[in-house]
């Protein structure tokens, strides 16, 4: 449970709602008192260490445990075969979806560890445990493999063409779902009256996670009660203690789930990993705790990667440039079995981010996601948003040029105007506040759009290339499900908010504290937070999908409404007067009319304190509240990138970046706007330099920072934010989201800026990652063609 000491902070009217106050957060972290799961230890924990497949594809023939049994210190080692008959269930994925004949998505199973076959490197398939860390390395070095190699595929096309690797037997052809989305026959009527059509084809390039802290766990059984407990970073503790539940085969009363601190996860570590299975099951019969933390390396091969998708993007317009249909064919690779999502971000959430803030009245998705001999796909910041935002944005730059309509212009013409707004889409969303043209309109002044042609001679006499990009999104968050809101007054004088989203990262102490503050007057600097202990919860969404401010927020709201409402009957008690005749404002119960009243905290304090009181009166002020699902919101924006590219090298500079959002209503600027450095240097990342590279046997060629590259500050550029925000009405606090936004927009405002930085020399479109090797062969490769 993370519970950190307090610091001073101003006062209640002056930490609410709307104000930049710094993380509470960051005066531990910063010194080095973050408490990690690797910094934790429990009495008497052993150490496990996994083997894992150093071959793609294979069929197990045998696995050699004896030496390693033997060594010094080791006290268990585990296969496959010794989980079978424990009642363990396959890790699950949660996405049904079925294929455009009606029939069923293909749901290979799982197992903690890898038994007849094993399908990506770094597929697990024992565990050793030892006394030390060291030992345990040592003795799973010693596990002798005897795998019969079977011919590896890792490109998803190349995996669904005949004759290709097959990695289960129930799936034949790997291809998991052939998934369609869209009225096929009014896209393709659409399509042939379109006066012009652009067609693109896109690779989104697969990226490795890379979260400062790799993954880690510390597993505990107590025989007693037959509970187990894991440690572990996660997104949320009630979740994944129902997962992991699952996962062992135990009712969920029987598993707790503690995260501390979390060094990162944007998304990967939501899941239920196999390693976690089976230190759980070595807790229970080795009856002492077992911890395990991956090693950077083993983490390229055993965290989840994230994109890799493969589409032929098309766009239909009419003769004025009026969209009238998109449609998107394409390809996802899953990896070698599937996630809890694996499967949604090349098939659902294309075809819903896709349309952005545009008036495109037909979408249809066409896709096939297919298994592979590499490492599985799941969430990675955006999961899925980012990459159809990208694609749009793509084919309107190119249907820009295509049909000499300049591309500002281009997008104009297509947004859709606010007094459309609420806006129903093809694809089931409903769009219910924003300002589109106007936020579009404040992003080319606020990047100086005007005055790039000066800048542009500029870089010509330095002898480089400038070009820029425009990167419009709209992004549909994951709709808020249910959340606890609990408000919790202690001994001690602090107020506790838990909750059952899990900050990894982001901050939520401080805006869920500024929440409270605006609706309870509670003293800011008196406000807690618990977030990371499953006991605690009685419900729990956790985070992702830009949520938690949404959903957090509205149930801190209505768990304070409920307080207000005890603390009414409370406080009419204390001053002697009529329910009906207390009032609450400011953190202050009063009789109406008087200036008799009596303050929330000194409430409490009475409470705890004073007499008992009679038995039909609230008894506390606690409050443990459920807040019910509300739909997704739609937070929107617009980025722009001036970039400079050196033609000798291939280098690319990013020399301005400027961002125009509608987050709706900003609890904390200051941390919405870091929000946004984070999304916008991932999407630079992968935009400029993240590549995972799989040979022809199915070996990562990238799997250490030697070889794969990551976004250092001298990078990019210092940003330019703006906020314009219109609040929603689908939630509480009229917060739109905005964890994801960084990346949907970057994307593609720096690829577009590229290929504009490019045009001069003939090339019309650059798949991601823009290296500098990249560039410098696109820019060769057509010279050489004039």
């Amino acid at each position: 449970m993370n519970m950190h000491a307090s610091q001073p902070r101003p006062p209640a009217a002056q930490a609410g709602i709307g104000q930049s106050l710094p993380r509470n957060e960051d005066a531990v972290l910063v010194r080095g008192g973050g408490r990690y799961t690797d910094d934790l230890a429990v009495e008497g924990q052993l150490y496990a260490a996994f083997v894992r497949s150093p071959y793609a594809h294979g069929v197990i023939e045998g696995i050699d445990v004896a030496a390693a049994r033997a060594m010094k210190g080791v006290v268990a080692v585990y296969t496959a075969g010794d989980l079978e008959g424990q009642g363990y269930g396959p890790l699950k994925c949660n996405v049904d979806l079925p294929s455009r004949d009606g029939t069923p998505m293909r749901r290979p199973p799982r197992q903690a560890l890898a038994a007849g076959k094993v399908r990506f490197v770094g597929d697990p398939v024992a565990m050793v445990v030892a006394r030390t860390a060291v030992q345990a390395r040592d003795a799973a070095e010693a596990v002798g493999l005897d795998i019969a190699v079977l011919p590896a595929v890792t490109a998803v096309e190349e995996a669904l063409a005949p004759g290709a690797p097959q990695l289960f037997d129930e799936v034949p052809g790997n291809l998991i779902v052939d998934y369609q989305s869209g009225d096929a026959g009014k896209v393709a009527a659409a399509f042939a009256a379109a006066a012009h059509v652009t067609r693109l084809r896109i690779v989104n390039n697969r990226i490795v996670v890379n979260p400062l802290e790799p993954r880690a766990a510390i597993a505990s059984h107590d025989r007693k009660s037959g509970r187990y407990t894991l440690h572990a970073p996660s997104q949320g503790a009630f979740g994944m203690r129902n997962s992991l539940a699952a996962a062992m085969g135990v009712p969920q009363d029987r598993m707790r789930l503690v995260t501390g601190h979390v060094g990162g996860s944007f998304g990967m570590k939501a899941s239920v990993f196999p390693e976690y299975v089976v230190l759980l099951h070595a807790a229970r019969l080795l009856r002492r705790p077992v911890k395990w933390t991956d090693q950077r390396s083993e983490s390229f091969v055993s965290d989840h990667h994230g994109r890799d998708m493969v589409f032929e993007a098309e766009l239909a317009l009419d003769a004025r440039g009026r969209f009238l249909a998109t449609r998107f064919t394409g390809f996802g690779n899953l990896g070698g079995y599937l996630t809890p999502v694996g499967p949604m971000m090349a098939t659902l959430n294309i075809g819903k981010n896709s349309v952005g803030m545009y008036r495109t009245p037909l979408v249809e998705v066409r896709t096939r996601c297919a298994v592979t001999n590499t490492v599985p796909i799941s969430a990675y910041r955006g999961a899925g948003r980012p990459e159809g935002n990208y694609f749009m944005e793509r084919l309107i730059d190119t249907a820009a040029r295509e049909m000499g309509i300049d591309r500002a212009v281009l997008r104009r013409r297509n947004l859709i105007p606010a007094r459309a707004l609420p806006w129903a889409t093809p694809v089931g969303t409903l769009y219910d506040s924003g300002d589109f043209p106007a936020l579009f309109a404040r992003a080319l002044e606020a990047a100086d759009w005007k005055g790039y042609r000066a800048r542009e001679r500029a870089s010509r006499r330095a002898g480089k290339l400038r070009g820029r990009g425009i990167g419009c999104y709209l992004e549909v968050t994951a709709p808020p499900g249910n959340e606890m809101g609990g408000i919790h007054f202690e001994p001690d004088g602090s107020v506790t908010i838990v909750t059952g989203t899990l900050d990894y990262g982001q901050g939520h102490w401080t805006p869920f504290a500024q929440v409270l503050t605006s609706q309870l007057g509670v003293p800011f600097d008196r406000i807690r937070l618990a977030q990371g202990d499953s006991d605690r919860l009685i419900a729990g969404g956790g985070t992702g999908g830009s949520k938690s401010i949404m959903a957090s927020g509205s149930a801190i709201i209505e768990a304070s409404d409920k307080v207000v409402e005890k603390g009414k009957l409370l406080a009419a008690h204390v001053l002697e007067a009529g329910v009906g005749d207390i009032e609450f404002a400011a953190g202050r119960f009063s009789i109406a009319g008087t200036d008799r009243g009596i303050g929330i905290m000194e409430l409490a304090e009475r409470l705890r304190t004073g007499p008992a009181l009679p038995e039909n009166l609230p008894q506390t002020l606690d409050v443990d509240h459920v807040f019910k699902a509300a739909p997704s919101a739609y937070p929107n924006g617009c980025h722009i990138a001036e970039v400079e590219i050196d033609p000798e090298t291939g280098q690319v500079a990013i020399a301005r970046y400027v961002m125009v959002n509608d987050f709706g209503t900003l609890v904390n600027p200051m941390i919405v706007e870091g929000q946004l450095h984070g999304g916008v240097v991932q999407g630079i990342g992968q935009a400029l330099c993240e590549l995972t590279s799989y040979d022809e046997d199915g070996q990562l060629r990238t799997g250490s920072y030697m070889d794969y590259a990551m976004p250092r500050a001298s990078d990019v550029p210092f940003f330019s934010f703006i906020s314009q925000g219109v609040p929603t009405g689908t939630n509480r606090v009229g917060a739109k989201g905005c964890g994801e936004a960084g990346c949907a927009g970057s994307l593609p405002a720096v690829m577009n800026a590229i290929v504009d930085a490019l045009a001069p020399h003939g090339v019309t479109h650059l798949d991601m990652p823009a290296t500098p090797l990249a560039i410098w062969r696109a820019i060769h490769r057509q010279g050489a063609a004039a």
